[in-house]
């Protein structure tokens, strides 16, 4: 009788983790957590309300957190933003001796919650961290290619591009204003570098990439990810890149214009003597810009991709591997959380067993995840796609530049 307890539950990632789970055998019995009760509750009946229940959490309070993953088998937590909570969410666990699966995709965090490593190991728990898309999905992808497809692997360059989703929240938009004000590490010609989101260093690794689902020619940006930073620790590298969007382009460049200009600003201003926070009022008006700008561009039903470009060299030949996971109807919930979801799976059938604060690519088999891809996902290798996702395109591209599409 396998219990897991889903934090922050009730989330765009949080809920499509607790629909997976709630779809295989691997758990008896799955809790939302989440500081929405009434919410969560909703949820557990809409699911399955023999198997789901809920459970209240408040991702700041070490008693709320200790209360509500006490006793349980595993814990998977997708409560952002990641620099805010993870940290004392992740101690916690540790604490409790509990194993651990997050979707933490904030650098920074990344680098802080990796020191936990050894309180880890002393309490005999494995902590999988980043096991989304990027990262998560991504770092797996990038080792199954160098460990089975390539004999030298030199580059890894990460690509994604997410959009239309029903709702946004004010949690997501601060996430990017975070993204775009701190240091973003790229790994270039063997080392790791910090370049700036508006400065020339970071402008000049802007570009543009073809998404299968998407369209081509989308601009993308650098995006301060974890990979960079963990992937050269386990794969022998020069070069580690992680860019990517948010569609359609004209409200990702509302977001970088308004924190370009200073409105990310949490100190006040006094305007016709009234308070004013331009974070409050850079929150509202784009929140409202997102629905007239989705609305004019005709943007339709959300999508996403997410894609790794991983060359080196087989059999002393050039040699780049494409991967592609696209959906032209689910985006940022089910990218992120269906991995995540499967992350719990691996580590409950007993497929995970290194100890400590790891990334996927650290502790986790590539052959576990892809086998398990079909069976999560319901996808049908004969039709190429399921009905909520598109699938893993994969492509091969030799040293004269032809492209083909291979099998898993």
């Amino acid at each position: 009788m396998a219990e897991v307890v889903v934090l922050g539950g009730c989330g765009a990632v949080g809920s499509v983790v607790v629909k997976t789970l709630a779809g295989q055998d691997t758990f008896s019995r799955i809790i939302i957590g989440d500081i929405n009760d009434a919410r969560a509750r909703e949820i557990a009946l809409q699911t399955d309300a023999k198997k789901v229940s809920a459970v209240y959490v408040d991702a700041e309070d070490p008693r709320s957190i200790r209360a509500a993953v006490s006793g349980r088998d595993l814990v998977i937590n997708c409560i952002g933003p990641f620099y805010k909570t993870v940290k004392t969410i992740l101690q916690t666990v540790i604490e409790a001796k509990i194993n651990y699966v997050d979707v933490c995709d904030d650098v920074d965090a990344t680098l802080e919650i990796l020191g936990l490593d050894q309180a880890a190991r002393n309490a005999k728990i494995t902590a999988l961290i980043g096991m989304g898309s990027s990262p998560g999905a991504t770092n797996l992808l990038a080792k199954f290619a160098a460990d089975s497809l390539l004999d030298e692997t030199e580059a890894v360059d990460i690509f994604h591009a997410h959009g239309g989703e029903p709702v946004e929240g004010e949690g997501v938009i601060g996430h990017r204003f975070h993204c775009m004000r701190i240091d973003i590490p790229m790994f270039l010609d063997g080392e790791l570098r910090h370049v700036k989101f508006f400065e020339n260093d970071g402008i000049a690794l802007r570009q543009t990439f073809d998404f299968p689902a998407i369209g081509n020619n989308i601009p993308v940006y650098p995006y301060p990810h974890p990979e960079q930073v963990t992937l050269p620790k386990y794969i022998p590298l020069k070069q580690v890149t992680n860019r990517g969007t948010v569609l359609p382009h004209e409200y990702y460049s509302l977001i970088a214009d308004m924190c370009r200009l200073g409105l990310d600003s949490r100190e006040p201003l006094e305007v016709k003597g009234r308070t004013v926070i331009p974070y409050e009022f850079a929150m509202a008006y784009i929140l409202r810009e997102r629905q007239r700008i989705l609305k004019e561009t005709g943007f339709g039903r959300q999508r996403g991709c997410c894609s790794v470009v991983v060359t080196g060299k087989k059999a002393g030949k050039y040699r780049q591997y494409r991967f592609h996971m696209a959906s032209q109807s689910q985006a940022l919930g089910e990218g992120t959380g269906i991995p995540a979801a499967m992350g719990g799976i691996l580590m409950q059938e007993g497929k995970i067993l290194k100890k400590g604060v790891l990334p996927p690519e650290g502790c986790v088999n590539p052959a576990d995840f892809i086998g398990l891809i079909s069976k999560v996902m319901g996808f049908d290798k004969k039709k190429g796609s399921s009905e909520e996702f598109g699938g893993v395109i994969i492509q091969e591209v030799d040293e004269t530049g032809k492209i083909k599409n291979i099998d898993m």
